[in-house]
């Protein structure tokens, strides 16, 4: 039920993945909740798929059918084709939900659509799929074909089968530190590969003193390395800048690298609730604190020419971290890059105005499509492209030409993109 109540709200309200799982996981034991998890993850990445296998099962189009009727049918299909469930314990347990969440009256059409999902193993419904849809290699491999294109283009053939398959695995939680708080050492684990900051470490990191207490918290090892990025070239003395710093990540590992450095850090972020998260995240600093705001980053709040260093980590279609928001893969359309790339123009023009002459930009992009990164920094004016993959010489294969990118199937990261550009005109 928790599962179902999950994928509901994913599907008719949009949420996301991670904060509807702990909504409706939260009175669960540790096991439940894990299998919970695993559900929905499972099949929130591969739902193009198992919309195409129910549709040819039950000989109908999805949009004949209940909307909550579709979520069960993913959730009995995942079962059947993806999890070592007995298919019958699978139909039983999916028509004993149905009969619970949504009436009796949907039980039949459930047992009947899912008796014929299972009367084919996945294999058997690759090669059913291979003669039927002209999109079935796309959709074995749980990507829109749109995605893997993008990705196509910016990668090299032979790798395009390793990331995918990347994207389909459950990444392992990195923890960070808030530097000058907290100490590798507390985390526990093992640290990780390149970032100084963080370690992976097993078991819930809410039941570690660090995180509980503000000095830590949970980070990609890729989010951390391009914030880390930003802090290494030369720079004029002067405050920094976090301009899109919601929900706080980069923000908190930043503020406590300016202060060790004897400068602070203001974050700015447009929704004044996740204004309050980045707050939250740098709560445990002490006075004086870094200054947080609710502002637009394309209206600058602060003068112009101010800050040494500027964090841009732009709004992006997310294309990049599909291994933590499985459900991102579907929701997306080619439609939102187009919504998206005019403000990347205008926040990084936003982050140069801000910067000092020869201070450091950083344009960052949880996305390693072309137009979401390589053209926004190509048509900026105002700023020297410097070598990004040399600010961070410990991590290897990760030079994209003159910027930085890592990949799941090479880094165990995010696909986080990374221009630094340093800002040219007088100093005086």
């Amino acid at each position: 039920m928790a599962a179902f109540r999950t994928l509901r709200a994913i599907s008719a309200e949009d949420a996301y993945a991670n904060l509807a799982l702990a909504e409706h996981t939260d009175r669960l034991d540790a096991r439940d909740a894990a299998f919970a998890t695993t559900l929905v993850a499972g099949t929130c990445r591969a739902l193009g798929l198992y919309d195409a296998i129910i549709a040819s099962a039950g000989g109908r189009p999805l949009s004949s059918l209940q909307p909550a009727v579709v979520d069960l049918l993913r959730l009995g299909a995942h079962q059947l084709l993806d999890l070592r469930v007995p298919a019958h314990a699978a139909v039983a347990a999916t028509v004993n939900l149905a009969r619970g969440a949504v009436g009796q009256r949907v039980t039949g059409v459930v047992n009947a659509i899912l008796r014929k999902v299972a009367a084919l193993d996945a294999d058997g419904w690759a090669g059913r799929l291979r003669d039927e849809r002209p999109d079935a290699e796309a959709l074995l491999t749980r990507h829109p074909q749109w995605i893997i294109d993008a990705f196509a283009e910016v990668l090299p053939a032979a790798e395009l089968p390793a990331l995918l398959e990347a994207d389909n695995a459950p990444p392992t939680p990195h923890l960070v530190v808030r530097p000058g708080l907290a100490e590798v050492s507390e985390l526990g684990g093992t640290p990780l590969r390149w970032s100084p900051f963080g370690a992976v470490a097993d078991g819930n990191p809410a039941e570690l003193d660090a995180v509980r207490e503000g000095r830590a918290g949970v980070q990609d090892e890729g989010s951390q390395l391009v914030a880390w990025a930003l802090t290494r070239p030369d720079a004029p003395v002067g405050p920094w800048l976090d301009l899109c710093a919601g929900p706080g990540g980069k923000a908190a590992l930043l503020a406590g690298i300016a202060a060790q450095v004897g400068t602070r850090l203001l974050a700015s972020e447009l929704q004044p609730h996740r204004a309050a998260l980045v707050a939250r995240a740098l709560d445990a600093y002490p006075e004086p604190k870094p200054v947080v705001i609710a502002a637009d980053g394309t209206r600058a709040a602060w003068p112009a020419k101010r800050f040494a260093r500027v964090m841009l980590d732009a709004p992006c279609s997310g294309l990049g971290a599909l291994r933590r928001r499985p459900e991102a893969r579907w929701r997306r359309r080619p439609a939102d890059v187009d919504d998206l790339v005019p403000l990347q123009h205008a926040l990084l023009a936003s982050a140069i105005a801000a910067a000092r002459p020869g201070g450091l930009i950083a344009y960052v992009t949880c996305s390693p499509h072309r137009r979401e990164t390589v053209e926004v920094v190509e048509a900026a004016s105002g700023v020297r492209i410097l070598d990004a993959a040399s600010a961070l010489p410990e991590v290897p294969d990760a030079a994209r030409g003159p910027y930085l990118q890592l990949w799941p199937h090479r880094h165990g990261t995010d696909a986080m993109f990374l221009a630094l550009l340093r800002k040219t005109g007088p100093t005086h």
